[in-house]
């Protein structure tokens, strides 16, 4: 089963053209990573998804089409956005930014979110040490942590990832790849966007190569560690030791 897929996808802001005959699938329960240069539409790509902007071309949710459906209606149905900059609420602790995650499901009627709560600070433990913190006052570590933790009080069928990576310490990327893995076991499925390119394939179950607003290669994300353009435009060979 699919869980979010694209038919001929494209978008321009004015005459640029951004996007290009996107065809992406992502299988609900794996992850799937979208690897490319600076510029190349990636998190284009990401707004036109969760409906931030309005591209030409299909996009389909569980087989449904997402066209008619807004930003705030296809959070409710578990399809959410992990943006670059973590969007967090700088002024607002720790607790106040998560209960915001769960805002979509109290419209819904919901109006309990302690098992979410609970999932969240056991798969987060530092955010319970920092719960009365003011987001600014946090490190690049724990702020993507909360925007991950944010995300997921929505209980989100489909995560898409905006450079999950960017700005952290190689000790941090590592748990946070550790904690995006054992999301994917938990059931969710995953659309990743990162530059480090290594981890994103060493991680994905599937990858696509968007360069110049369109898809120019795709595979098993393992077959594609190992092609030879891959290795030399985006991971370098390793010297020998």
């Amino acid at each position: 089963m699919l869980a979010l897929e694209t038919h001929s996808v494209g978008f321009a802001y004015g005459k640029a053209t951004v996007l290009r005959d996107i065809n992406i699938d992502v299988p609900a329960g794996s992850i799937v990573s979208l690897i490319g240069p600076n510029g190349a539409g990636k998190t284009t790509m990401l707004m036109a998804l969760m409906g931030l902007l309005r591209p030409t071309g299909q996009v389909l949710y569980y087989g449904n089409n997402l066209a008619p459906i807004d930003v705030e209606d296809r959070v409710g149905r578990g399809l959410c956005l992990v943006p670059e900059r973590r969007e967090l609420f700088g002024d607002m602790t720790v607790r106040d930014n998560l209960a915001l995650g769960g805002f979509s499901r109290w419209l819904g009627g919901q109006r309990s979110f302690q098992a979410e709560t609970d999932s969240v600070l056991a798969r987060f433990p530092r955010l319970r040490e920092r719960w009365l913190s003011h987001a600014h006052t946090l490190s690049g570590g724990e702020r993507q942590m909360l925007a991950l933790g944010r995300a997921l009080m929505s209980r989100p069928k489909v995560l898409m990832l905006d450079e999950p990576s960017l700005g952290l310490a190689p000790i941090m990327v590592r748990e946070i790849f550790r904690i995006i893995a054992d999301l994917r076991a938990a059931g969710v499925s995953i659309l990743l966007v990162e530059q480090n390119a290594r981890a994103a394939l060493e991680i994905a179950d599937y990858a696509y190569v968007l360069e110049n607003g369109a898809i120019s290669l795709h595979g098993a994300a393992r077959e594609l560690a190992g092609n030879a353009r891959v290795v030399d435009t985006y991971l370098g060979r390793r010297t020998a030791q």
